[in-house]
């Protein structure tokens, strides 16, 4: 006869569990004799396998919390090359044991704990006690407007010089504010740019003329060129000679 059997899933980790069976798992917050419920991916039963999300939520996996334990002690040795550095630590995990005490498949999905629904309920049950009902609302207002207001005090009567002389002070200061303030919102005028004046022309300077150059005394005049000055030879011409 085959046993009903699921796979659970706790602390990142999927395990295989039976009725009856003891298993160890990562540490848990409860305290030893709790009891824990586990979320099953998959359940096997005498003629059905189940693994749609909609269905394995009716499955029920209860387990009791037997023991917290620790896990055997793993040496951890490191060094370093050539430095002459060597260390050696030890680690023992946190684990908690678990006994499995139902494991069974339900028509219908399990009701949430009454301690949770009572939890769920608390911050509702303060927030209901802690508003003010309509009926103190409205008879708080109804006084408030009932209420007169309290006439104001007058203050105490100064000397008419002393009294005199502040309340000068207070409209000058009044009026200096208002100055100040008229002066601050009027932005000053700025200066017209001035026109780049023209530059004047410049008086055009008379043409100097350029003194001859006057011949020395006793100076020779320069020769004049050789072929004015020697006139052109003439041409020879021979004449037959008279045979005798």
């Amino acid at each position: 006869m085959a046993t009903d059997y699921a796979i659970v899933e706790t602390g990142g980790k999927q395990y295989r569990v039976e009725k009856g069976d003891s298993f160890v798992v990562d540490r848990l917050a409860e305290e030893e004799g709790a009891k824990v419920s586990l979320r099953a991916v998959m359940f096997r039963g005498e003629s059905d396998v189940v693994l749609v999300p909609s269905e394995l939520e009716k499955v029920k996996v209860e387990a009791k919390v037997a023991a917290h334990e620790r896990g055997p002690k793993i040496k951890v040795a490191t060094y370093k090359a050539k430095k002459g550095y060597r260390r050696t630590k030890g680690h023992r995990s946190e684990l908690t044991r678990l006994e499995v005490t139902d494991v069974k498949l339900l028509s219908r999905r399990p009701a949430k704990t009454k301690a949770k629904a009572e939890g769920g309920d608390e911050p509702a049950a303060k927030a209901a006690a802690g508003a003010p009902t309509k009926d103190k609302q409205t008879a708080a207002g109804d006084a408030a407007a009932k209420a007169k207001p309290k006439a104001a005090t007058k203050p105490a009567d100064k000397a008419a010089t002393g009294g005199a002389a502040t309340v000068e002070s207070d409209e000058d200061a009044v009026a200096k504010r208002a100055d100040t303030a008229e002066k601050a919102e009027k932005p000053k005028a700025k200066p017209a740019a001035k026109a780049p004046a023209k530059p004047k022309p410049k008086p055009k300077k008379a043409a100097t003329p350029r003194p001859k150059a006057e011949t020395k005394a006793g100076a020779k005049p320069t020769a004049a060129k050789k072929d004015d000055a020697k006139p052109a030879a003439k041409r020879k011409t021979s004449s037959p000679k008279k045979e005798s």
